[in-house]
């Protein structure tokens, strides 16, 4: 299994829009950025993610899980971008800001310490267990 990290203003689409999509889950449309792009084409079913809110919040406040490949993105006209199918698998008790990430040193290597402006991003598996503990998951 690998793990990644999806980014979304809550204003535009919300943890709590996630979750309410239930088992149908939400093909996560929109991303316009050849290197996030090619990370959902690497992507496999089962595979897990953080959910991110950026702007305001910045923080990591669930967990999904990859439910369709990568397909061509039902947003784009042109057919140069692919996206995944997510569902939402657990809410992150105590959510991890950027600033707690970027404060812990077994984190300094994360993409998203170093550049948490790409909308979609790979997550080690030992930074998957630190996060996930950080935010009162034991198991994700």
């Amino acid at each position: 299994m690998n793990y990644w990290l999806f980014k979304s203003e809550p204003e535009s689409w919300s943890w709590r829009q996630q979750k309410a999509k239930g088992a149908a889950g939400q093909e996560w449309d929109g991303v316009r950025n050849y290197q996030a792009r090619n990370f959902m084409r690497a992507m496999k079913v089962g595979d897990r993610g953080f959910f991110y809110h950026s702007n305001k919040e910045r923080a990591v406040v669930g967990v999904v899980e990859v439910a369709a490949a990568a397909h061509p993105d039902s947003t784009d006209p042109t057919g140069t971008w692919d996206c995944v199918d997510i569902v939402a698998v657990a809410e992150m008790p105590n959510p991890v800001t950027l600033d707690m990430v970027k404060a812990e040193p077994e984190l300094a290597g994360m993409v998203l310490a170093k550049n948490s402006r790409l909308s979609v991003q790979p997550v080690a598996e030992a930074e998957w267990r630190k996060v996930c503990r950080m935010g009162g998951l034991e198991k994700a």
